[in-house]
């Protein structure tokens, strides 16, 4: 039998013969610079709890939080993000915790900015960690529906509080209507021209943020009820939406525009990069943390092989940073190569 030939010439795997001709092709790249660690601060002191449904992230006192910093840094993370775990007894209907100078995320700031000036320190705006009842506003009188311009001059009170304590990223993760150009407004006339606003222009009302909403405390209502946020948030279903409001607060002065959830939503962070200059962030979000974990867990997945699929399709698909809990680890396996 006569051997048989294809006659062609362009064989793409060529390209796929080596671990080093793939990388020389390769094209997009992943490092810890591209990464922002989420991070939950709680008070008291040396203080590391478990969060359960999160395995590998705790809820840290601010001086274990600055041993985690140090790590971070030294493995080539630039940035995190903070979130406070509120103590239950400062919540209030009005969030008044949430302009508190000197409130957990607040003492948190200028502890990790005293210690590690060139370490990115990211600031959630939003009150939900501050409300007894868990909404990301102040509520009407009925408690059924968020005031959104009343929620907004909160918001700007609490951006100007976390610009003096040193945040260098203020990041509004409310979804209220006109709360950046508000927040930008209050930076700039009180000197805080700097101090930049990633915003949270594409939150959407997903299903992933249960083991957050845990980690800070906020998972419940009144009469430990399901909170509905998608009076606010985004719905799931539209994709044109995210790209209008990605719009909007490139209009209102964000700096850096983010899109949460990203594993399920990379179709909108590619619509959304297309559509707007500014940075594109993505936030990995706990359900997606979680869900990994558990399968690696019982050895149905290769942990290291998805965590590090997960995030270069979430680079592939525009996000210029990513903030995800897999950044240490992936960092310090960088960092071995």
């Amino acid at each position: 039998m006569e051997k048989f030939k294809l006659d062609i010439k362009s064989r793409p795997r060529r390209l796929r013969r080596s671990a080093q001709i793939l990388g020389l092709c390769a094209e997009t790249r992943l490092a810890p610079a591209d990464l922002i660690m989420p991070l939950f601060v709680a008070e008291g002191k040396n203080k590391s709890e478990k969060i359960e449904s999160m395995p590998g992230q705790f809820r840290l006192s601010i001086d274990n939080l600055l041993k985690k910093c140090e790590r971070l840094s030294g493995l080539g993370v630039p940035a995190v993000a903070l979130f406070p775990q509120v103590n239950p007894k400062l919540k209030s209907e009005d969030a008044g915790e949430a302009v508190n100078p000197d409130s957990v995320q607040n003492k948190a700031i200028r502890a990790v900015k005293k210690r590690f000036p060139n370490l990115c320190v990211i600031a959630d705006i939003a009150l939900d960690p501050y409300t007894s009842h868990g909404h990301d506003g102040i509520l009407n009188k009925k408690g059924d529906w968020i005031l959104n311009d009343e929620t907004v001059e909160v918001l700007a009170a609490m951006s100007l509080v976390a610009a003096r304590s040193g945040a260098d990223f203020v990041a509004p993760s409310d979804m209220m209507d006109g709360r950046v150009g508000a927040i930008r407004e209050a930076l700039d006339d009180c000197g805080f021209t700097d101090t930049a606003i990633m915003a949270y222009s594409a939150k959407y009302a997903s299903a992933f943020y249960g083991p957050f909403r845990e980690a800070v405390g906020s998972g419940r209502g009144r009469g430990g009820a399901g909170i509905d946020k998608s009076g606010y948030q985004l719905n799931p279903a539209n994709s044109r939406e995210a790209v209008k409001e990605a719009l909007l607060d490139a209009s209102e002065g964000a700096d850096v525009i983010m899109v949460k959830p990203a594993g399920h939503y990379l179709d909108i962070i590619s619509e959304v990069r297309s559509s707007v200059d500014l940075p594109i962030a993505a936030y990995q979000v706990s359900g997606e943390y979680a869900m990994v974990c558990a399968a690696a867990e019982r050895g149905w997945i290769d942990f290291k092989k998805i965590r590090d699929e997960s995030l270069i399709s979430i680079k592939r698909a525009g996000g210029d940073m990513i903030l995800t809990y897999f950044a240490e680890s992936f960092a310090e396996d960088f960092s071995k190569k």
